[in-house]
């Protein structure tokens, strides 16, 4: 599931999208890890929610600024409790 129409455009976003995700926001079951990745295709920038397969199951597009300083985020976690 892909939603481009929703391009992250803040850190506070990107952390909001991955809380989301830890808590299984949009239905999301099965969530093994996120990524920050290029598509082969367009080279656009996004934020990936992957399964124990590294499949797919939710992205959404980043703006560049968010892609370089949004890295450690990702890969670190979050630092907001969540409830």
């Amino acid at each position: 599931m892909n939603n481009e129409a929703d391009i992250i455009t803040t850190l506070t976003e990107l952390e909001t999208f991955l809380i989301s995700v830890e808590n299984g926001g949009s239905g999301l079951t099965n969530v093994a890890g996120v990524a920050m990745a290029t598509s082969n295709k367009d080279g656009h920038r996004f934020v990936a929610a992957l399964d124990d397969q590294h499949q797919l199951l939710l992205s959404r597009g980043v703006t560049e600024e968010v892609f370089q300083t949004g890295q450690n985020l990702v890969r670190n976690g979050t630092s907001r409790k969540t409830h």
